[in-house]
């Protein structure tokens, strides 16, 4: 399905996406050396409690995982890329992080992800990584607006990765968003210009590039959930919820301060 949201429904999408932005930033803050990644959630589950949001993580269970989810964020460590279950780790000093989020609010949702570095140490390829990844997402989100295609989005996206010299994975990728949080159509983060859905005002798209240092492989955790890279290389994934407007896109998960 592919949904376009009335004026109101994009401006109740703002207030979704500045809570998951929050939410993120204040784990972020969280996240030093020592902490637990069930402490995360934990500290997730209550900031989506306290603002009178849903989760879209804690009940899902789609076919390709193990499902429920049963959390409420992913938590991503090293070589873990995506769908991250949170699970009794201490982060160290260097870890590269990644944290995805979608809630729901008011009945609509919004899905965002961080990637950075835990502690003081700052290995130059996980930082290189995480810049490439904000970079393709800017974009990818520069290319986003009223009459262009789902293609001419993945391209710019593409383009960035392999012009860093990454191999790309378009078995997951970018999605629509609305009142459910995956929908059609698909943004893979390699593509042709000019090819796939024509965008129109109102439409909210979730685009995450997310790259592995040196494979295009995905293994799956025992845990039935978590995505690793398959030669155990480091990984980092970025990701934010727009809204195609008249005259471009729109950034939805920018935190409120």
């Amino acid at each position: 399905m592919i949904e376009i949201l009335n004026p109101a429904e994009v401006a109740r999408a703002r207030e979704t996406g500045a809570l998951v932005a929050d939410i993120l930033q204040a784990m972020k803050n969280r996240a030093t050396v020592g902490t637990n990644l069930l402490d995360i959630d934990q500290w997730t589950k209550e900031m989506i409690t306290e603002a009178g949001a849903e989760s879209c993580y804690v009940d899902y269970a789609p076919s390709f995982g193990r499902g429920p989810f049963g959390h409420y964020i992913c938590t991503g460590v090293n070589d873990a890329v995506l769908h991250g279950l949170p699970h009794n780790y201490e982060l160290a000093d260097g870890d590269l992080l990644t944290l995805d989020l979608a809630v729901v609010k008011n009945g609509v949702a919004a899905d965002a992800a961080v990637s950075f570095l835990v502690g003081d140490a700052q290995p130059a390829e996980s930082v290189a990584m995480i810049e490439t990844t904000e970079r393709a997402l800017a974009a990818g989100i520069a290319a986003a607006g009223p009459n262009a295609k789902i293609g001419d989005i993945s391209y710019a996206i593409g383009r960035v990765l392999t012009d860093a010299g990454y191999p790309i994975n378009t078995q997951f990728g970018g999605h629509g968003i609305g009142s459910t949080m995956h929908q059609d159509p698909h943004v893979p983060n390699m593509g042709r210009p000019g090819r796939g859905f024509k965008l129109r005002p109102g439409l909210l798209l979730a685009l995450e590039p997310w790259i592995m240092a040196d494979t295009a492989e995905l293994v799956t955790d025992d845990d039935g959930w978590t995505l690793r890279s398959a030669t155990g290389c480091r990984t980092a994934h970025t990701e934010h919820t727009i809204a195609i407007t008249d005259d471009g896109a729109e950034i939805l998960t920018l935190p409120s301060r």
